[in-house]
């Protein structure tokens, strides 16, 4: 029997596609968060398998889990930067499987903190089961028996103006706005958030501008993969909002203490403003250049892009989640014990759930002359 998936922060940006997602295949799914209205709202246009749960997760959640014993409580309440791992913690109390989908770096990376208590209650908790780092460790993983050595990993996120984006996503991006990143494998200087700014062409899209962003990759992926350098960017369509964002970071990196966490609200209602300058188009590249496990001593790079039209940017987040979360309502028990999102979903399995989005893939493989 299909058992309950509990979505914190249900009627939420992530949220909502997670809900409505499970529910179509069928899956019970109770929409949690503060705000009945909303989650009664959503739930009423999903249908009979979603239902709503007025839900605040700092003094209800023990009691949600013992009156609906979910078998699985999908965490999408971010940011989670700074946040500890009290949701995760309950979870286990209950024994009850835990899926959040951060980027908080310090956050995923720290998760196997909780690992021996996870196995000892015969849980998973699986944080980051999110673009990154599931889907860029992904890729790399489908990739990497044409490599016997990855020097470069060097990739990025470029969503649509148009594409609806969360408060949350916005106050984690803003928290390392102009400030130094904790080092990393192969870089050889300091590293600011939103510096380094280049610009990146996509196939149907044309040029994105781009900037440095703090992810849990950075710390994951060189060690996972033998990765010798990576860089990772994120990017805003309109070079107004990009440009400003990179001007505002050089102001924060001189000193000037600008409190962009705390007017968070305020600029994301400002981008919206622009929305109609935009599209609805964005896109994910990754390009891996080491030498050939074919042709020793030869160098070859990947070039892979996934663009995603019309909107359906927003959905490629949500999949790990979803197919996670899916598996373990049907039955599917995973491995006790806390870890990233790494190695547990398959690019083909990614590609399988979108395969009805309006979202392809392009792929090229190229040998370099020396």
């Amino acid at each position: 029997m299909t058992k309950c998936v509990l979505i914190l922060g249900g009627y939420g940006n992530f949220g909502k596609r997670i809900s409505a997602a499970l529910a179509s295949k069928g899956i019970p799914v109770l929409i949690a968060g503060r705000n009945l209205q909303k989650a009664n709202d959503l739930a009423k246009s999903i249908g009979p398998n979603a239902t709503p749960l007025k839900l605040d997760i700092e003094t209800g959640l023990a009691r949600a889990f013992k009156e609906h014993r979910p078998c699985v409580v999908v965490n999408t309440v971010g940011p989670f930067q700074g946040q500890g791992y009290d949701v995760a913690r309950a979870a286990i109390d209950h024994m009850i499987h835990y899926i959040d989908l951060a980027d908080g770096r310090e956050f995923v990376a720290g998760i196997d903190k909780l690992d021996q208590y996870a196995q000892d209650a015969g849980v998973a908790v699986i944080s980051g089961a999110s673009t990154v780092p599931a889907l860029s460790d992904a890729v790399v993983a489908a990739y990497a028996s044409d490599f016997a050595r990855i020097d470069l990993m060097k990739y990025g996120i470029a969503p649509g103006q148009g594409a609806e984006r969360g408060l949350a996503t916005t106050r984690a991006i803003l928290g390392y706005v102009g400030r130094k990143l904790a080092p990393f494998k192969g870089i050889r200087s300091d590293i600011y958030g939103w510096q380094d700014i280049y610009r990146q062409r996509y196939p149907g899209l044309g040029a994105r501008w781009m900037a440095n962003c703090d992810i849990p990759d950075l710390d994951l992926l060189p060690d996972r993969h033998n990765i010798g350098t990576i860089q990772f960017s994120a990017g805003l369509e309109l070079s107004p909002l990009h440009l400003g964002l990179w001007a505002m970071s050089q102001l924060v990196r001189l000193g000037l203490p600008l409190p962009l966490e705390r007017i968070a609200p305020a600029l994301l209602s400002v981008s919206n403003w622009f929305n109609p300058f935009g599209s609805k188009n964005g896109g994910m590249h990754v390009f891996l250049t080491g030498e050939s496990a074919q042709n020793p001593g030869q160098q070859i790079e990947l070039s892979w892009f996934i663009v995603a039209r019309n909107g359906c940017g927003p959905h490629i987040p949500t999949i790990p989640a979803i197919i996670l979360a899916a598996r373990i309502a049907n039955g599917d028990q995973p491995a006790a014990g806390a870890m990233p999102c790494l190695g547990l979903v398959s690019l083909a399995d990614y590609l399988s759930e979108m395969e009805t989005m309006e979202i392809e893939t392009i792929t090229h493989l190229q040998s370099i002359a020396p």
